[in-house]
């Protein structure tokens, strides 16, 4: 029997990582002669990198420029020419500075600067091709500042440079890209995004995900402003390319770093799922194996959006290997379930006496499925 395990994290309860390795463990009590490889993936926002290097990327940490400007401990992946960032690392909600046990959301001024930062130190170690993980960010910047990392300059009327932030962009007079990273135009560049929002507008990056971020009502329409005047003099200084991809797909993805990916950086916009399945491996690994399993902490409609189970099954489908998900509980019915082509549910709530439990004590509950599974 040869069971691959790629599953995503389940969040706040344990990593990707973690939940892969206790479902092997369970695998392995009851199966002692069972072949089990673990795989854990990510969506492409939190968790990329792990999935990378547990796929064999070897890990560059790094102090950058956090999103409230301070510095924060971050790092990237390299395997060969290829490199990996992810952007909640370095711009996310997760590391801003923290207030009364709450994250200090600054979304008029919190910048991508630090993302940038990582994109150029994989430049400058010779990697070709980078793969832009960009969920969870804190910033609504457009990508002005992961830019200026890479050698943009943003000049207001006397020539300075703007302080950081998407709302400081409305004062932006010229766009000065002749210290551009050189190396920027023999790489290759993947943005990882799922959402299809364009860069401005009542769906884009401002209006859609500012709200998410602290931005009030005030602050989306300042903000939704200065993004404008970003694209108008980006497309000033390297021609109408750069003004259109303010409405192509994915340019709303991650505060609009999206936009600066695909108008600057000339980025090709997957969906994360899809980039991380490849750079782990998975369809390699399911070829010929008798079982998948996959899941994630909520099973939901959004899950059947695009997310990591549904991308995993895509894979076992492809090769008519049956997958069984594993979550912590799940909101869908089970002609749903079975619609979409899970072969069997499990649901770690259904093994605790309430919610809290569940999420506790994940990692042994994990465990015993692995075991459930491998005894049927």
């Amino acid at each position: 029997m040869r069971v691959v395990v790629a599953p995503d994290k389940f969040k706040g309860s344990v990593t990707a990582h973690e939940a892969a390795a206790e479902l092997a463990a369970g695998i392995a009590e009851a199966r002692p002669d069972a072949v089990v490889e673990v795989l854990p993936v990510a969506d492409g926002g939190e968790g990329t990198l792990d999935a990378a290097l547990d796929a064999g990327f070897e890990r560059h940490d790094l102090t950058v420029t956090g999103p409230a400007g301070d510095p924060v401990p971050a790092a990237w992946g390299r395997r060969g020419d290829e490199a990996v960032v992810e952007m909640s690392l370095a711009s996310g909600l997760a590391v801003l500075p923290t207030r009364d046990g709450h994250p200090a959301l600054a979304p008029r001024t919190a910048t991508s600067r630090g993302t940038g930062e990582l994109v150029a130190a994989a430049l400058d170690a010779g990697c070709t091709r980078v793969v832009l993980g960009v969920g969870g960010s804190a910033t609504t910047d457009g990508g002005a500042g992961m830019l200026t990392a890479l050698g943009l300059r943003l000049l207001d009327g006397h020539g300075h440079d703007l302080p950081a932030g998407g709302a400081a962009l409305a004062d932006l007079h010229r766009v000065d890209a002749s210290a551009l990273h050189p190396r920027i135009r023999d790489a290759e560049f993947v943005l990882a995004a799922d959402v299809d929002n364009p860069l401005l507008g009542p769906r884009g990056a401002a209006a859609v995900f500012g709200p998410q971020k602290g931005a009030s009502e005030q602050d989306v329409s300042d903000l939704d402003a200065a993004l404008a005047v970003f694209r108008d003099r980006l497309a000033d200084a390297l021609g109408e390319p750069a003004r259109q991809a303010a409405d192509a797909p994915g340019a709303g993805a991650a505060g609009g770093v999206g936009y600066a990916a695909l108008a600057v950086l000339g980025a090709e916009r997957r969906p994360g799922i899809d980039v991380v399945l490849d750079l782990v491996g998975l369809d390699a690994a399911v070829a010929g194996a008798d079982l998948l399993l996959t899941g994630e902490g909520s099973l939901d409609e959004q899950s059947l959006g695009g997310k990591t189970p549904m991308g995993v099954l895509r894979v076992g489908r492809r090769h008519g290997v049956p997958v069984v998900a594993v979550c912590g509980q799940t909101t869908l019915d089970a002609a749903t379930l079975h619609e979409a082509g899970f072969a069997a549910v499990h649901e770690l709530r259904t093994l605790a006496p309430d919610p809290e439990s569940s999420m506790r004590d994940a990692p042994r509950l994990l465990r015993e499925v692995g075991r459930r599974i491998a005894s049927q």
